[in-house]
């Protein structure tokens, strides 16, 4: 497998061309966003270039995600694409190791929304894919901002709000063969987040200095951790995590997956994504509202623009939504939250609240 490199835009160059993809020299190599789990390149080829076509690859089984033989990737000059590369660790945190083929299970979403134009206009269209490499050539949505100054605002124009709650609404209406699309079970990745989301944040020997992020965190961890009932309850969903189900689910739904875009909101990043429970996807959405900020009525009102399916427990999206507040205060995952003490301290009792409240 060939690691692709910012630094080394030669190869890249050499790369591309020897796929087909490339007709001419590239202009400008760099990083694009925050790559937390993959490598993630932004392509410019030189005025008058182009992205060239995908070569003899070919539609195969449904999970395959290979594009047409005879389909045209194509740049205006100056144009770009971007280039995504999944390796055997975590981009970010390179001594994390991380399922290798996950850009494979990307691939596999995009294609699987790919007719549904209510969610596939919302997310950049997959051009073309490697499977040997595990590279995926993407749209470029330009030099768009992700959602986690939110964090800081506690705003979302409603308009927005809206739209986030239909394309997941509709991202759960779909009804598709679960069978043919065996990589969404993303079983490799799952275990991956169930241990960071169920399992280490509450692990009393787990290794973060989380009083180092925040004076006295460690104290209010201990607390939980402390929690038998709180502890068991965490477990018993994180079992229902692992559970196979027949939603698609997007399996990442915070503000560092949404793009502000001309065009309206974006969804990224759907390498997490399996066949679940709906209210995990509902629950994550609402742990971010409450982490950046938003009233509690606000919350709900928001919430209420959701369209669930018929077997759906609110519940079990609570439940979810606590548990997600509790992760990403004393877990590894930490969010740009500028919060003192007192407010962590608030949410952390929030999580107990929302994970034991019908306990």
């Amino acid at each position: 497998m060939l690691l692709l490199d910012a630094d080394n835009p030669g190869e890249l160059e050499d790369y591309l061309k020897a796929n087909g993809w490339l007709d001419s020299p590239l202009e400008e190599v760099e990083r694009a966003g925050e790559g937390n789990m993959n490598l993630v390149l932004r392509v410019r080829t030189v005025a008058g270039g182009a992205i060239g076509s995908a070569g003899s690859s070919a539609v195969g089984a449904a999970d395959s995600v290979i594009v047409a033989a005879g389909s045209s990737v194509i740049v205006a000059a100056g144009g770009s694409v971007i280039v995504k590369q999944s390796r055997d660790w975590v981009e970010k945190y390179p001594d994390i190791a991380a399922p290798g083929d996950r850009i494979c299970v990307e691939a596999a979403f995009y294609s699987a929304v790919a007719k549904h134009r209510d969610l596939a206009s919302r997310m950049p269209r997959l051009l073309a894919f490697d499977e040997d490499n595990r590279v995926a050539l993407l749209e470029d949505l330009g030099e768009a901002a992700d959602f986690t100054d939110v964090y800081h605002t506690a705003r979302i124009e409603d308009s927005v709000m809206n739209d986030l709650w239909d394309w997941l609404s509709a991202l759960h209406a779909l009804r598709l063969d679960t069978r043919a699309m065996p990589l969404l079970e993303n079983r490799a990745m799952r275990e991956l987040n169930h241990a960071h989301i169920f399992d280490i944040p509450l692990q009393h020997d787990n290794g973060l200095d989380l009083d180092a992020i925040t004076p006295g965190l460690a104290e209010r961890a201990a607390a939980l951790q402390a929690d038998d009932a709180y502890c068991a309850r965490v477990r018993a969903y994180g079992a229902r995590y692992l559970d196979n189900g027949t939603t698609l689910l997007h399996g990442d739904y915070y503000p560092g997956s949404w793009l502000k875009h001309p065009d309206g909101v974006k969804i990224i990043d759907p390498e997490f994504g399996f066949f679940g429970p709906a209210e995990f996807d509902c629950g994550v959405f609402i742990a971010h509202l409450h982490l950046a900020g938003f009233a509690l009525e606000a919350v709900d009102a928001a919430a209420r623009h959701y369209r669930p399916p018929d077997d759906f427990s609110e519940d079990d999206a609570r439940v979810y939504a606590g548990i997600e507040i509790m992760r990403r205060l004393i877990g590894v995952a930490q969010l740009p939250l500028s919060a003192h003490l007192a407010r962590k301290s608030q949410l952390l009792e929030l999580s107990r609240e929302l994970v034991l409240k019908d306990q």
